[in-house]
């Protein structure tokens, strides 16, 4: 009997069970108490199939460790802030389309930039992070249509096309309808170009040969009653000037027959300069 007991009891520290005897008194005549014998608890719990969803223990983040970052799953960043350059235009000219940038394009990836790429990652459940990644570029591009020139520098900035061949002469006002640029001219060397934008369908912006007869630097409109700068009359009402219009709204906008400049600081500059007689090529 008494080594059929141990023999249980053995069997019970290895199971961990609850072992009593068959009678009270344990079949010696004595009373016994249930004897309970527990087995120690695994420190850690046993590995877990991965292939049921589980993830190893060697593979389970430590305690205070950095979360992966999310740009792999945005792609890689093609233009960040500071970014120049004729992609960073065509991104503005698209944001514009979307409405989430309202100036430019520049060609600069700047502040207002960085942050209407934001704002339209947030809206589309994409890490906000300002920066145009393949995700985003993918995203936007689904959205928009190709910016034509004139998107792409609706506030101007373009390249000017070659000079006509009039202009290479003397001191001239060399303007070109097809590039959309003014270059001062003097003895066929450029000094200043800039910007412009002409008449509407209605009022267009007459082509040809013409002198300054009279410039007005705080001129005002008599026929539409709009101020205009800096103004250098070379065919009976039309004259190259300032136009806020042009500045707030580039080429949005059209004039009433005039050359509008955006850039105060340069018309300024060419008001100085240019004299009365100094020749004005109009030209495609």
């Amino acid at each position: 009997m008494g080594r059929g007991f141990a023999a249980l009891l053995v069997l019970a520290m290895a199971c961990g069970c609850t072992v009593q005897g068959s009678g009270e008194d344990g079949g010696d005549g004595k009373r016994h108490l249930p004897v309970r014998i527990e087995v120690p608890k695994r420190s850690t719990p046993p590995a877990q199939d991965p292939g049921r969803g589980a993830t190893p223990s060697a593979q389970d983040p430590k305690p205070g460790a950095t979360p992966p970052s999310t740009s792999a799953a945005s792609g890689p960043v093609l233009w960040s802030r500071g970014d120049t350059g004729p992609g960073v235009r065509e991104l503005q000219a698209r944001l514009r389309q979307v409405a989430w940038l309202y100036d430019g394009p520049t060609g600069s990836y700047d502040d207002l930039t960085e942050r209407a790429v934001k704002g339209f990652q947030g809206k589309r459940g994409l890490p906000r992070t300002g920066r145009t990644d393949t995700v985003s570029w993918k995203r936007l591009k689904a959205m928009t249509h190709e910016p034509g020139k004139w998107e792409l520098y609706l506030m101007g900035g373009q390249p000017a096309d070659a000079p006509d061949p009039r202009c290479l002469t003397g001191r001239v006002l060399c303007i070109s309808k097809t590039s959309r640029t003014l270059r001062w001219m003097i003895d066929g060397r450029t000094l200043t170009t800039v910007s412009v934008r002409f008449g509407s369908v209605g009022t267009p912006t007459r082509e040809g040969v013409f002198r300054v007869y009279w410039k007005s630097r705080h001129h005002v409109s008599t026929l539409y009653d709009s101020p205009m700068p800096y103004a250098m009359f070379f065919s009976g009402g039309q004259a190259v000037h300032y136009s806020a219009d042009f500045a707030a709204r580039g080429y949005a906008g059209g004039s009433h027959g005039c050359v509008n400049v955006r850039d105060e600081g340069a018309i300024a500059s060419l008001f100085a300069q240019v004299r009365n007689g100094d020749k004005v090529v109009v030209h495609w």
